[in-house]
């Protein structure tokens, strides 16, 4: 669920095409703000999946989330029943949670009182709920909570999930990410730190990662599921093998709250843990998805960690960010950043990154810039960076590559 498209087949065709999802703010009035336009997920309408008075009682974040989950159930051609249930779990990261409620009711708190805020208002806003009304839709009785660690929330939701099934907790895991937080509070927070775009003249080029006319990220909303599987319990249901995940790594910056460490060290550190685990050398990636958020220092020092891991084999390899084309999820960034690795793998065909017109001598990576490219992709590193020092890197594979 993107501002792409409703589905994954639709967002990928607006990727390889190279289009833009970026327009103006039509969510509320954008007049007042410093920034006017956002990446929203355009025609979603929740009753498509769910009853009227199910979709009253969840966040559109909780809506999005179980949207893709049930697409992805479905394509994966899942069944939970009394049979099964306990082994399959839900890990649904965000960064932000009900922020659409909280705003609209604190709105409400503020000119009524009080006495007139919903009671739905505490189960609405937490940030587990999209990962629980899941489970509960779908009585999946396995492990089942939130990953938060800003914007590698579904990253770190996916890895954790690849553990669970690692270790026997779980046979197959709904792990992903979905965030709403194009609202009044959301648009006036990045700017307030100075983190968003102001390109209002041109929505649909202000994401533009590792360009040199970079001014800042453009805030998205949107969902990303994957169906994670014990290799034997989907070859025995006979489950379509997208791809097997063989890496993630993670490592703190622990330097600052909004700007990553210069050096890229943090990073590095997270991208060597996942090759490490996934017993890959640094002449076996084909393919890196970007955190690339076209924010002046994240580009900059995720190309020095991009090099420090792979030094000058990272020239070679090609690089681009889908944010040019979709904006930051935030926590549900990386979640449909591995989903485009799958897709990259299964297709052989990679997104550009848009808007890449101006070269940056701090950037010098090859960034696929503004046209997909057709070239064989048997692994793809993908790379989630947060604020707060957060970083989360996950390794996708060619299933039978190995």
């Amino acid at each position: 669920m993107s501002p792409l498209g409703l589905n994954a087949t639709t967002t990928w065709e607006g990727l390889i095409a190279g289009k833009s999802g970026i327009d103006y703010i039509t969510l509320f009035n954008p007049k007042p703000f410093e920034t006017k336009f956002a990446g929203e997920v355009k025609g979603f309408n929740p009753t498509d999946y769910i009853s009227r008075k199910a979709a009253r009682h969840m966040d559109r974040y909780g809506q999005l989330a179980v949207a893709a989950s049930l697409q992805a159930v479905e394509q994966a051609g899942i069944k939970i029943d009394h049979s099964n249930h306990d082994n399959f779990g839900v890990i649904i990261g965000t960064a932000s949670g009900g922020m659409l409620t909280l705003n609209e009711q604190l709105r409400i708190l503020d000119e009524k009182g009080p006495d007139r805020i919903s009671p739905f208002l505490a189960p609405m806003m937490a940030a587990d709920m999209a990962s629980a009304q899941v489970s509960i839709l779908l009585g999946a009785r396995g492990p089942n909570f939130c990953t938060t660690s800003s914007c590698s929330s579904s990253s770190d939701a996916i890895g954790v999930a690849c553990e669970f099934i690692k270790c026997g907790d779980a046979q197959a895991m709904i792990a992903g990410g979905s965030e709403a937080v194009v609202t009044p509070i959301g648009i006036a927070a990045f700017n307030a730190c100075k983190a968003l775009s102001t390109r209002n003249s041109q929505p649909q080029q202000a994401s533009r990662p590792f360009d040199a006319e970079r001014n800042g990220f453009v805030l998205s909303e949107g969902a990303a599921v994957l169906i994670l599987e014990d290799l034997a319990f989907a070859q025995r249901r006979g489950a379509k093998i997208l791809a097997e995940i063989i890496g993630y790594g993670v490592s703190a910056d622990a330097s600052h709250v909004t700007q990553p460490d210069k050096s890229g060290e943090g990073a590095a550190r997270a991208m060597k843990m996942a090759l490490n685990k996934a017993g890959l050398g640094a002449t076996e990636v084909d393919y890196i998805n970007a955190h690339g958020t076209s924010t002046p220092l994240n580009d900059k020092a995720e190309t020095a960690a991009i090099k420090a891991v792979f030094g000058d084999l990272a020239y070679k390899i090609p690089v681009s960010s889908t944010k040019s084309m979709i904006g930051h999820l935030l926590g549900g960034a990386g979640a449909i950043e591995a989903a485009v690795c799958i897709m990259v793998v299964q297709h052989g065909i990679i997104p550009p990154t848009i808007n890449h017109t101006h070269p940056d001598p701090g950037c010098d990576l090859d960034y696929v810039p503004n046209v997909a490219r057709q070239a064989k992709v048997a692994t793809a590193l993908s790379n989630s960076l947060g604020f707060g020092g957060h970083n989360s890197v996950l390794i996708f594979r060619q299933y039978g590559e190995a």
